[in-house]
């Protein structure tokens, strides 16, 4: 929740979780369709940027990502959010990871 317009008390509760670790997080983007080959380009060229798919649904844009710090990916989310054509984004960031490709982060105890 969001105390202030600028959303500063949400940035310090954030960045406090997260301190100086890695932030991993997927994107979901809303673009006008005729830009959408073009957006999907220019966010997979920041090289944080994971894995980029174009999507049929709700949302145009899946954009998976790891940054070093908080304050990197909220830059790069400012960033895209001033690509002409991206109408709406949304993050998700990852509190916890069980798999990723292929390999699992918990013992199987079944």
């Amino acid at each position: 929740m969001r105390s202030s317009k600028d959303g500063s008390d949400y940035d310090s509760i954030i960045s406090s979780y997260y301190g100086d670790d890695q932030v991993t997080a997927m994107i979901s983007v809303k673009v006008e369709t005729k830009d959408v080959d073009l957006i999907a380009e220019a966010i997979s060229k920041n090289s944080s940027v994971d894995d980029v798919y174009i999507l049929t649904g709700e949302t145009d844009i899946m954009a998976m990502v790891r940054f070093n710090t908080y304050k990197e990916l909220k830059s790069f989310l400012i960033e895209t959010d001033g690509i002409p054509g991206v109408k709406e984004t949304n993050t998700s960031m990852v509190v916890t990871t069980f798999k990723r490709s292929g390999e699992s982060f918990f013992e199987d105890e079944l």
